[in-house]
């Protein structure tokens, strides 16, 4: 390893070191929400969001309805990611004429990359056109990873003997 090398880990470390107090203040914030610098612009955007699709923003979900809401989450995003692998060779940006993925490989990939576990049996850029890796694959290692931290925020927030309004400062995070 060479000195360069060291020297990027030992940046790296300090750089998370620095950011993981402010960081974490900031997530206990939104996941409390309580105000926090982004509130002036995501305030508006979240009240918009709960109005078009009629949800109470002072109503608890309980612990079924969490759990029906995360499946129903889930089989959405695989079914939504099988469709673009399957008719990715009649899709935008397909400059290669890829056809579409056989559907077992479809369906596993599907699989895998809702659950975030990425397993990938196919050959990047001769299986995969631009749009199938843009809109399905890259916004599945997003949305899995963030609906991981919402299923963890859920369960804290259901815990039995959590008051729901102070839970993020009562140690949990």
């Amino acid at each position: 390893m060479s000195l360069f090398d060291v020297l990027q880990i030992i940046l790296y470390l300090v750089i998370l070191v620095l950011l993981a107090k402010p960081l974490g203040t900031f997530m206990a914030r939104v996941f409390s929400g309580e105000r926090n610098i982004l509130s002036p612009v995501m305030a508006p955007v979240e009240r918009f969001t709960y109005r078009m699709l009629g949800t109470k923003s002072d109503e608890e979900m309980n612990w079924k309805q969490h759990a029906i809401a995360v499946v129903l989450f889930a089989l959405l995003g695989v079914v939504m990611l099988y469709i673009i692998e399957r008719l990715q060779g009649v899709l935008p940006f397909n400059p290669q004429h890829l056809p579409g993925v056989p559907s077992a490989l479809a369906f596993n990939t599907s699989i895998s990359f809702n659950t975030n576990t990425n397993w990938q049996n196919y050959g990047g850029e001769t299986t995969m056109t631009y749009f199938t890796q843009m809109v399905g694959l890259t916004v599945h290692n997003f949305l899995s990873a963030a609906a991981g931290i919402a299923v963890l925020m859920a369960v804290i927030r259901v815990s039995p003997g959590i008051p729901s309004k102070h839970w993020a400062i009562s140690g949990w995070i």
